[in-house]
């Protein structure tokens, strides 16, 4: 798993997974693995999942990396607490999951709670199952 400063702004990590380190053949099923584990957690809530390639596809003039084969989000919070109103600014949480020619790709900003930060990494490393 790598951190990068996306934009010069955005800490977003990311973790690259061959195909043949996963019983996943399709980014849905790695969402749907994901939302289980969602639904599972005693604070985390599922809120929405979120086709990104192909809202963006359906846009006129529309740009998309040619090595992008499929790119969606699934969407969900971590809302135990609302201490001030900025809480909201980093809320809810997303995991972008992608497919390229040979791998999967799971981006997702960085958790300002380190445990949670912690669940978040552990499920998406959890998807090379191999």
């Amino acid at each position: 798993m790598t951190k990068t400063i996306f934009m010069d702004k955005y800490p977003v990590f990311s973790l690259e997974i061959n195909k043949n380190e996963t019983t996943f053949t399709t980014v849905s099923q790695i969402l749907e693995y994901l939302k289980a584990k969602i639904q599972a957690h005693p604070i985390a809530t599922y809120i929405a999942h979120f086709n990104h390639y192909e809202h963006t596809s359906n846009l006129k003039d529309c740009e998309i990396n040619p090595n992008i084969k499929d790119a969606q989000n699934l969407i969900f919070c971590f809302g135990k607490q609302l201490p001030n109103t900025k809480i909201l600014a980093v809320r809810p949480r997303s995991f972008g999951v992608s497919e390229l020619e040979n791998s999967f790709v799971i981006d997702f900003l960085e958790v300002p709670n380190e445990q949670l930060h912690t669940v978040m990494q552990d499920w998406a490393k959890s998807v090379a199952n191999k």
